[in-house]
């Protein structure tokens, strides 16, 4: 099946944003870390929407949280300049990470609810139960993965690629972040109107 013109260009915006995220960056080998996946998931995410086509709406929301994410890779997440840019936004910690998690929790949703229901014979309801406890599992093997590469890299390396920033509960924020923005989106996306038309 022919992928619509629009989540083509969306395909061409991330694959721009892996170039610049790449470019320069601060922390050369943990960018590679975090843009490496998403280079190698691209040609699989193309094949994978050519069998089992999206809404342009879904494409969109999964679209803007990798370029979030590769933007942020940029800096290694902890080294995001934002407080250079809006000074007004400076706080002792670097929280561009706690937003991306935020973020994955407001995104995730629609992308979700939309696969459940159209291509695993879910019911609305349980397409968003199923929604929320993905974008809570996903955290949380995320949370696990980050845990297991402190013991493989240097100290140094593995801190500014985790962004813990000194904070011993970091990846329990990071998590309850993810969860209040799918949260916060459970009945937006119950209301929304695109998907409901392939509700089983």
């Amino acid at each position: 099946m022919t992928i619509p013109d629009r989540q083509r260009w969306m395909f061409a915006a991330i694959g721009l944003g892996i170039t610049l995220s790449a470019w320069g960056a601060l922390y050369p080998g943990n960018t590679w870390l975090q843009v490496g996946p998403v280079a190698l998931a691209l040609p699989f995410a193309w094949l994978a929407l050519r069998r089992t086509p999206i809404s342009n709406a879904s494409a969109a929301c999964m679209t803007a949280f990798v370029l979030l994410h590769l933007f942020a890779a940029r800096w290694s997440y902890s080294f995001v300049p934002y407080a250079d840019w809006a000074p007004m936004l400076e706080t002792q910690r670097n929280h561009f990470d706690r937003l991306v998690h935020f973020a994955f929790g407001v995104l995730a949703m629609a992308p979700m609810v939309e696969a459940g229901v159209r291509y695993w014979g879910l019911s609305a309801r349980m397409a968003l139960v199923f929604a929320m406890l993905f974008v809570l599992a996903v955290g949380g093997l995320y949370e696990i993965f980050e845990w297991s590469l402190t013991l493989a890299l240097a100290p140094e390396a593995a801190g500014a690629y985790n962004g813990e920033q000194g904070d011993p509960f970091d990846a329990q924020k990071d998590m309850a972040l993810a969860g209040l923005g799918a949260g916060l989106m459970l009945p937006l996306v119950a209301r929304a109107a695109w998907w409901k038309g392939n509700e089983k």
